[in-house]
């Protein structure tokens, strides 16, 4: 793992410095665009996130995003918006950020399907869109995410090692990402690659926002229509969504293998007692890298070169977009040190307070 995860971050240096020196040899040329901007003043970049019940987005995206375009264009203008999981509010932002100037928008879009006409219009204005972690339809420019059909065959691969021989006494319970995320689409199809044939599914529900009490409500109703006792594991999309579903597994005493995604820290605690089976570590830093370096070049009138988009993808409208797309890390109780810690995620006192502390030490995080 540590291995992959050098490699991931070398790469995102070798775009940074590859970056640097063009920057610098751009300053001289007869436009009079500077590694900053143009000469009508500094790049103007909108981030748009979409929600905060995932912690990731505040507490990683947003501040790393940032940090990476100011390291590359220091006088950049950055303007920050969240739509707090509501498409609508999105749209809006998307016309607040054409109003300002914002000449590129790194967008991770509520809804991929609704948020087309706000990107089509960016387009009409001459403003760049960088697709960011989910694929929105549109004429994207670019976009950075994982490999989510790969994320979702490590989870239904996790859940079928960890369920083994007790594959034939009873049935999983799934529960998928919301059904206006695209990434949730693959994922779900990845795990059910891994999963059909294997495990048998007996209830499986596309969870609205990808909500945590949601989850719980379908996890508590599935367990009363199979049983407890004919329940042998649960696939859950991301670790937000496990939160709930362990809570409905607790209340009626059922221990069997639970998946997620995102490292989130409860998830990670989770890990350690045995309440949750794995998570996918997707370092937050060689995306968010990723997709301040392509703001950068575009606000700048770079073209994408291999090193920074290196593959392509085809959004749901059809548009063929130069893409970023990241090896994911499954996480589990033997590398939580050499992952999460290890790239400064958490630190130990972070995860190992007094609820966990006899757990980390059997894992050996003290």
């Amino acid at each position: 793992m540590k291995l992959g995860l050098r490699r991931i971050l070398s790469a995102t240096a070798a775009i940074t410095i590859g970056l640097g020196m063009a920057s610098c040899g751009s300053a001289k040329q007869s436009t009079g665009t500077t590694a900053s901007g143009s000469a009508a003043g500094p790049v103007k970049i909108g981030l748009l996130l979409p929600e905060t019940k995932t912690t990731r987005y505040e507490q990683f995206d947003r501040p790393l995003i940032e940090a990476q375009i100011k390291a590359l264009a220091p006088d950049a203008q950055i303007d920050y918006y969240n739509a707090n999981q509501n498409a609508t509010t999105q749209q809006t932002q998307v016309d607040t950020a054409l109003t300002k100037g914002n000449k590129v928008l790194i967008l991770d879009a509520v809804d991929s399907k609704s948020i087309q006409s706000s990107v089509q219009k960016a387009h009409d204005a001459g403003v760049k869109v960088v697709a960011y972690d989910r694929l929105a339809q549109g004429p994207i420019d670019a976009y950075v995410s994982f490999d989510n059909r790969r994320v979702g065959q490590l989870q239904g691969q996790a859940l079928v090692a960890a369920v083994g021989a007790k594959a034939s006494s009873g049935k999983i319970i799934m529960i998928n990402g919301s059904p206006t995320d695209p990434n949730a689409a693959q994922f779900k199809a990845g795990a059910h690659s891994a999963i059909d044939g294997k495990l048998t599914v007996g209830k499986e529900y596309d969870t609205p926002d990808w909500d945590a009490n949601n989850a719980n409500q379908e996890a508590s109703a599935a367990l009363t229509a199979l049983g407890p006792q004919n329940v042998v594991g649960v696939y859950s999309a991301n670790d937000s969504m496990a939160a709930g579903i362990a809570t409905a597994l607790k209340a009626v005493d059922l221990s069997v293998p639970l998946t997620g995604q995102d490292a989130q820290l409860d998830a990670v605690q989770r890990i350690l007692i045995n309440t949750q089976t794995m998570s996918i570590y997707k370092p937050y830093k060689p995306e968010a890298d990723a997709a301040g370096t392509m703001a950068v070049f575009l606000a700048q009138g770079k073209a994408l070169e291999a090193t920074v988009a290196p593959t392509n993808a085809t959004n749901g409208s059809g548009q063929v977009v130069k893409s970023n797309l990241i090896t994911p890390v499954v996480l589990t109780k033997d590398n939580i040190k050499s992952t999460v810690v290890a790239d400064g995620l958490y630190t130990i006192p972070q995860i190992c307070t007094a609820a966990y502390a006899d757990a980390c030490k059997a894992a050996g995080l003290t």
